[in-house]
C-alpha cells in the first residue's frame, strides 16, 4: 500500500513477477478488496499470488517508530513479519524509507555483528552497475564496505569487487574527518579489495564497484545522479526534434540510442537491499512503477539463491556461525 503509485503499479509489479517467473508465489499484503479490485484487471496463474488482508496504512510522512509500533496491521508491519516468521523469503516495499529501515531492525532483526544494516542501491555506471553504501561512522563504513563486497560478488557476478571511498581527491591525505579515519582501516581490512578514494566523477565511469560514503554525501549523489539523468534525456529528446534534419536523424540513431538509455535506466536493477538483516529486505522508490517493482522482486531470487544474509554472517559473526 506504500508508495506514490499504489496499489495499481504495485500488484501490476507482481503480476509482471509471476509471468515472468514460473517459480516464485507473490503474497501481497494490503487493504484485500482494493488488491483483489486491482487484480481483476489482469490475467495470471491464481496459485502464484496470494492476499494477505492488512487494513491499516502507514503514511509519508507519519514518525517511523510509532508507525511500526501503532500499526501492527499495516501492509508494512504485516509483510516484515512474513519474513521474520518464515512464511516469505524477502520483503520489497516502495513506502516510508523511514518505516522499511525501523522495522527492518527491529522486526527482522540484524544479524550479530551488525552495527547498522544499510540500503544499498544499484546504481548505472558506463561498466555497467555499481552499488553505492552510505552510514554515518567510520565502523560501519567498514562493516558496510565488506557486506558490499559480498552482495556485488554472489548476486552482481564481480569476482573481486572493487571498493573504493568517496573523496574530493584520491591522495589519502585529503577528505574530511570521517574519511580520514577510515581510510586506514578499509585498508588494513583484509577480506575486501580496496582502490582508495574515488572522485565523484569517476562515478559514472565505474570507478569503483562498491562505493562507500556518509548517509549525507550518498544521498546528494543519488540524487543528483537522478537529476541528471532525467535532464539529459530531455535534453537529447528536445535537440533531436529540433528540425527536420535532426527529426531524420533521430530515426537513424533511435536503435542504438534505445539501448544505450536503456543501460542508464535504474529500475531495471530492482531496489536497495537492507543489507545486514536476518532475512531479506528490499526498499524501491516511492515513485516506482511496475517495472522497478518487478525487477526487485525478482533480485529477491538472487539474493536468496545466493544465501546473502548467511553469508554477511559468517563474514562479521564467524565465531557464531563456528558456534
Amino acid at each position: 500500500m506504500g508508495g506514490d503509485n499504489a496499489p495499481g503499479e504495485i500488484v501490476k509489479g507482481a503480476v509482471d513477477a509471476v509471468t515472468e517467473r514460473k517459480d516464485i508465489t507473490v503474497c501481497l499484503t494490503g487493504q484485500k478488496d482494493v488488491i483483489e479490485k486491482e487484480l481483476s484487471k489482469y490475467t495470471y496463474k491464481i496459485e502464484q499470488i496470494e492476499i494477505v488482508d492488512a487494513p491499516e496504512v502507514i503514511e509519508t510522512g507519519e514518525p517511523p517508530v510509532n508507525a511500526i509500533r501503532k500499526k501492527k496491521n499495516s501492509s508494512l508491519v504485516v509483510g516484515l513479519n512474513l519474513v521474520k516468521n518464515g512464511e516469505a523469503d524477502g520483503f520489497v516495499s516502495a513506502g516510508s524509507s523511514g518505516a522499511v529501515l525501523v522495522g527492518g531492525q527491529v522486526i527482522v532483526g540484524r544479524v550479530k555483528g551488525v552495527e547498522r544494516p544499510p540500503l544499498a542501491p544499484l546504481i548505472p555506471t558506463e561498466k555497467g552497475v555499481s552499488l553505492l553504501i552510505d552510514c554515518g561512522a567510520n565502523v560501519h563504513l567498514v562493516q558496510f564496505a565488506q557486506m558490499g563486497s559480498l552482495y556485488m560478488k554472489y548476486v552482481m557476478g564481480i569476482e573481486n569487487p572493487r571498493v573504493a571511498i568517496v573523496n574530493i581527491g584520491v591522495e589519502e591525505e585529503k577528505g574530511n574527518t570521517l574519511v580520514k579515519e577510515t581510510f586506514p582501516l578499509l585498508k588494513e581490512c583484509k577480506n575486501i579489495n580496496f582502490i582508495g578514494s574515488i572522485e565523484a566523477r569517476e562515478i559514472p565511469h565505474g570507478g569503483a564497484d562498491v562505493i562507500v560514503c556518509e548517509a549525507f554525501v550518498g544521498n546528494v549523489i543519488l540524487k543528483l545522479y537522478e537529476g541528471v539523468g532525467a535532464t539529459m534525456m530531455t535534453m537529447v529528446k528536445k535537440g533531436l526534434m529540433s528540425n527536420l534534419r535532426s527529426k531524420i536523424g533521430a530515426l537513424l540513431i533511435k536503435p542504438a540510442l534505445k539501448s544505450t538509455l536503456k543501460s542508464f535506466d535504474a529500475s531495471q536493477y530492482g531496489g536497495a537491499p537492507l543489507l545486514g538483516l536476518k532475512g531479506l529486505v528490499v526498499k524501491t522508490h516511492g515513485s516506482s512503477k511496475a517495472k522497478e517493482v518487478k525487477n526487485s522482486i525478482i533480485q529477491c531470487i538472487s539474493f536468496k539463491e545466493n544465501e546473502i544474509s548467511d553469508k554477511i554472517k559468517g563474514c562479521l559473526a564467524p565465531e557464531e556461525t563456528e558456534a
